[in-house]
Formats: structure tokens, C-alpha cells, sequence
């Protein structure tokens, strides 16, 4: 199945709950803040906040392992670019990616800001239920801004 830009989509976790994202524009998915038992509306899943976006690989859609379970034009504020920041692995220089450009950055620049890279589904399914358990996820470690 061919994602479009705002489907909302169930992501399936290891424990039997579920959690809640929504396609932005290629690659960007939103992932909210919510997670649940039981099925839900897509009311309950739109007056929640998003806890991030990453860019995630377009199989976790395509592929049916994250399923659509409805569709609805997206709000203003998800349709903002979203900014990530990059670091080279030996030289260790800074960059704000956005919408395609890189400028340059500092490190100041680049705290809070997720790391442009794709995702896995199963790798954002970690990160989740990682986060739901108060444990450190590999994933996000191995991803953080090096400072020196």
C-alpha cells in the first residue's frame, strides 16, 4: 500500500499495545504521544501531542507491518519543515538539514533536534516501547549528537 500524506497509521509493539503516526511528506512520519490497548479513534489520536519526526523507511507502510487506519488533511503545524541536524562520523562539522539544504551549525544549534536519518519500522518500534519502560533505546544512544 502506497502511503499518502496524512494517513494515519497503527504501529503494532512487541507488548500487544499499539502506537499511533502519521505520514508527513516522504520520509517524515509524526509519531504521538499515545499508546493503547484498544482500538482507537482518530479523533483521540489528533488531540494528542506528537513526540517526534522521523524520517522512517517507506516499507513500514507499504509493506502492511504498519497498517492505515484512517486518513485526514494534515493540521498547519505538521506541515512545517522540520529541521535535523547531521555530523560527520571523522570531522565531527555540523549542519542543520532542512528541506533538502544543510546549513551550517553549532552544537547549540543542534540540541534537541533528531539526527537525519532513516528509521526501521522495527527500530522505531523499539525506541517506543523502550520509552514506555523507562529504558535506554540503542537506537537513539548510538544516534546522539558526539559533543567532543
Amino acid at each position: 500500500m502506497k502511503r499518502k500524506v496524512g494517513d494515519f497509521v497503527s504501529i503494532p509493539l512487541q507488548d500487544g499495545r499499539v502506537a499511533y503516526g502519521r505520514v508527513l511528506t516522504s520520509p517524515l512520519v509524526a509519531i504521538y504521544d499515545y499508546v493503547s490497548l484498544a482500538k482507537v479513534d482518530i479523533e483521540s489520536i489528533i488531540s494528542r501531542p506528537v513526540k517526534y519526526i522521523l524520517p522512517v523507511m517507506a516499507n513500514a507502510v507499504a509493506s502492511g507491518r504498519w497498517p492505515v487506519i484512517g486518513h485526514s488533511d494534515l493540521e498547519e503545524d505538521l506541515t512545517k519543515p522540520v529541521r535535523f541536524f547531521q555530523q560527520h562520523r571523522v570531522t565531527g562539522k555540523l549542519s542543520i538539514y532542512i528541506d533538502g539544504e544543510e546549513i551550517p551549525a553549532t552544537i547549540a544549534d543542534c540540541i534537541g533536534l533528531e539526527r537525519n536519518a532513516v528509521w526501521d519500522a522495527e527500530h522505531v518500534e523499539d525506541r517506543i516501547l523502550d520509552e514506555i519502560n523507562g529504558r535506554p533505546n540503542k537506537w537513539v544512544d548510538s544516534l546522539k549528537l558526539k559533543l567532543n
